[in-house]
């Protein structure tokens, strides 16, 4: 047997065992879901353990937690999904952009589920509305992707003589197409020249901006995709080299290196869904529990970045930023 066929059976061996003993014990099981690599998904993680803790649920006492990583590898989340289901764990967590939560929709109708997007859930069919969701599933939206044109109206005002604005995109996303669609109608009634590059794993991020400092792009627009969000730190350093000035998603990202961000907080998102899945495990039905959708919306700017830019930023944005970062 091939070792990694070997190591793969013993890990799935494991699994089984624990689930197993889990029940034994009388033990509720999570399965975690998630588009994305552990190591990226730290302080996400640490939220959601959070969120459960407010409900009286903690990790390897009083509940177990299953973690299915897709690695940024969308085509492997119906297999995962599937083999939770098989587990029969009492809740599935799908995170990481629309594509977990559909993987587990189609993998069950009868367990719970509880999800993080940016898209709209009816329209994905997730849910039959936001306030009554109607069948196993409910969770947070951040609605990252109906912000893209107000992100955009940020980079024009931070850049407003760039000739050409890059937007940056997981070639690999089912939702890449979407918000390429919506930045390039807004671009369009603005009169704002825009090119598309493309990204589907860390290893294309050299690349993409190579391709955008080569068009001799003014200013990079970063899709708000999970990709770019778990990759923050290898994203921002690239993004560094070329010394584009560049908008993100979220603050996770400003912080991290990049220069201005605009949208919610991520991590409390993940809290709140850890939060939904405390109470379903305590008895609450997804149908019964509406969508949490943000009610505030966050612009940060890191001058440390600004100023290795030798960029100057207006007034205006400075006097409408949430968090400065010296």
């Amino acid at each position: 047997m091939k070792r990694r066929t070997l190591l793969g059976a013993l890990g799935a061996a494991a699994g089984l065992h624990l689930t197993a003993r889990a029940h034994q014990l009388h033990v509720p099981v999570i399965g975690y879901l998630a588009n994305a690599k552990p190591e990226g998904f730290a302080a996400f993680l640490e939220a959601f353990r959070r969120g459960l803790a407010e409900t009286d649920y903690v990790e390897g006492r009083n509940v177990a937690i299953e973690y299915r990583w897709a690695d940024g590898d969308a085509a492997r989340l119906s297999g995962l999904a599937a083999d939770l289901v098989r587990r029969g764990v009492a809740v599935i967590v799908a995170t990481g952009g629309s594509v977990p939560a559909q993987a587990a929709k189609a993998a069950t109708a009868t367990i719970p589920i509880v999800f993080t997007g940016g898209g709209d859930p009816v329209k994905l069919g997730l849910v039959e509305s936001l306030g009554r969701p109607g069948g196993n599933a409910t969770g947070v939206v951040n609605f990252s992707f109906a912000l893209t044109t107000k992100r955009l109206t940020f980079l024009r005002e931070l850049v407003p003589g760039a000739a050409l604005i890059a937007v940056l995109v997981n070639s690999a996303s089912p939702d890449a197409e979407r918000e390429v669609t919506e930045v390039q109608e807004y671009a369009k009634s603005i009169g704002q020249p825009i090119r598309v590059v493309s990204a589907g794993s860390e290893r294309d991020f050299e690349a993409a901006l190579a391709a955008a400092a080569q068009m001799h792009a003014g200013g990079l627009f970063v899709s708000a995709d999970p990709l770019f969000t778990t990759a923050r730190a290898q994203l921002v350093a690239v993004v560094a080299k070329r010394g584009i000035p560049a908008c993100y998603s979220f603050a996770d990202l400003a912080r991290a290196g990049g220069l201005m961000s605009y949208g919610v907080n991520l991590p409390d998102v993940h809290r709140q869904a850890g939060v939904y899945t405390g109470r379903i495990l305590r008895g609450a039905k997804p149908a019964a529990l509406p969508v949490l959708q943000p009610t505030k919306f966050d612009l940060t700017i890191n001058l440390t970045t600004a100023k290795a830019l030798k960029l100057t930023i207006p007034q205006s944005l400075l006097l409408r930023a949430d968090e400065v970062i010296q």
